[in-house]
């Protein structure tokens, strides 16, 4: 009985991969063989590449070569690159520690730090927030690190009360802190009375009038609509 080393072995599973597939459209036509590099596999494929580089290794110039893992890795789902562990991060083609400082934690990826809560980074440091009177720690461990109370507003490093205009209420995302009432305005610091013309009403926001059909608005004013000559 014949027997075949594992390079001829590889190259008749490519032909017999390749003879069942093309089924009846073979014809009498000559079928190429298929030169599978080492580590490789035949994917029986009747278009596109007909072979792929087993797990460990990765496709350069037409062969396989085995992935170099560093310490602190491992290989990904796809089995042809490398991943750091947890708490390390890729620097060429090594793994590195993180180094975190106090009062930090490791991020989701696991390949960098955030700050804690009450913390904020300066640097490669991270330094507690000073909050302000009527102010908050914020989550996000940068920036600031701290908001104000609901009913003030931050002025450089502290937390002022938003003064509340007649006709006004507090509205935590506009820019001065309030918003007028339906039906008035915005003047500087004030809230003032929108006038509505005769045959004229209300939009929807509240904040700007329209005419009721069929008068069109003119020089601030709700007009009948003169008929075409």
């Amino acid at each position: 009985m014949t027997t075949c080393n594992l390079q001829q072995c590889r190259t008749l599973i490519a032909l017999v991969s390749a003879l069942a597939f093309a089924g009846p459209e073979l014809g009498a036509a000559q079928t190429a063989v298929v030169d599978l590099p080492a580590h490789s596999y035949a994917t029986g494929a009747r278009y596109g590449k007909a072979w792929q580089c087993e797990r460990g290794y990765r496709e350069v110039d037409d062969n396989c070569i085995i992935v170099e893992i560093p310490q602190h890795a491992y290989l990904s789902s796809l089995g042809n690159v490398w991943k750091c562990d947890r708490g390390y991060r890729k620097s060429g083609e090594s793994c590195v520690a993180v180094e975190k400082p106090a009062n930090s934690y490791l991020n989701e990826l696991g390949d960098a730090w955030a700050c804690d809560r009450g913390y904020r980074q300066l640097d490669q440091s991270c330094v507690p927030i000073a909050v302000p009177m009527n102010g908050y720690a914020t989550n996000a461990g940068y920036g600031s690190g701290w908001s104000c109370d609901r009913g003030y507003r931050a002025a450089g490093e502290s937390c002022v009360i938003v003064e509340v205009p007649a006709n006004g209420y507090l509205a935590d995302s506009y820019r001065l802190g309030w918003k007028c009432e339906r039906g008035f305005r915005e003047m500087g610091t004030s809230c003032i009375a929108i006038e509505v013309p005769q045959h004229g009403y209300l939009d929807y926001s509240g904040n700007h009038w329209d005419c009721a059909s069929p008068y069109r608005q003119q020089a601030g004013r709700c007009e009948m609509p003169q008929p075409p000559r």
